[in-house]
């Protein structure tokens, strides 16, 4: 008797556990990845990004030098080796890395070494720091597609992410913060523009 009230038990609880997701589906379902990227002005890349549908965050930083810990000051001197970086926390099932990387093609010149426009530099120069081999394949195919778009060479390098470093509080959201600041009128507002039809966010 007593082993047949326990299989009924039993036999409740599985199927009652049946309906639940499992903590798997549940990781799965919430996981977030991370891009990180470089195209000059941390200000006006962090303002692309931030419009797009799927990107939970964007943080301006510092990578891909040897300096620990750098201030603004001395990655603008050019010796720690720093770019000026993005780092993207996104949501996979609503944008992939591909996506992120068609976007990083369009908004910036990739052809330019180490300059963007009026900002010139090691600094401000094209790359991707991949943080995984999967995404080191994408960026590198990505890099031969989008290639046939530009009249001359993509000069950005692709390289793996070593560490990142956030820049100080005041580059976070800057042009969210100081739209009708001069750099952000002259230069991240026509951009933004530009992008427009690219962009799913207002």
């Amino acid at each position: 008797m007593k082993s047949a009230i326990w299989l009924l038990l039993v036999s409740i609880f599985i199927t009652a556990r049946a309906g639940e997701p499992s903590d798997k589906t549940m990781n799965t379902t919430n996981k977030t990845e991370l891009a990180t990227f470089g195209g000059g002005c941390f200000w006006c890349m962090e303002a692309v990004f931030e419009r797009l549908d799927g990107v939970k965050s964007v943080t301006s930083g510092y990578a891909g030098g040897t300096k620990e810990n750098p201030t603004y000051k001395e990655v603008c001197t050019g010796v720690t080796g720093h770019a000026e970086v993005i780092q993207i926390e996104f949501d996979p099932h609503k944008i992939s890395y591909e996506k992120l990387l068609e976007v990083f093609w369009e908004a910036h010149d990739p052809t330019t070494m180490n300059r963007q426009g009026a900002d010139a530099g090691t600094q401000y120069r094209s790359v991707i720091l991949y943080h995984n081999d999967a995404q080191k394949r994408a960026a590198e195919k990505s890099k031969e597609l989008a290639q046939w778009r530009f009249p001359r060479p993509i000069v950005t390098e692709i390289v793996p992410l070593t560490k990142f470093f956030k820049a100080e509080e005041y580059h976070q959201d800057y042009f969210r913060k100081n739209p009708n600041a001069p750099y952000c009128a002259v230069v991240i507002s026509p951009k933004l523009e530009k992008l427009k039809p690219k962009l799913a966010k207002p």
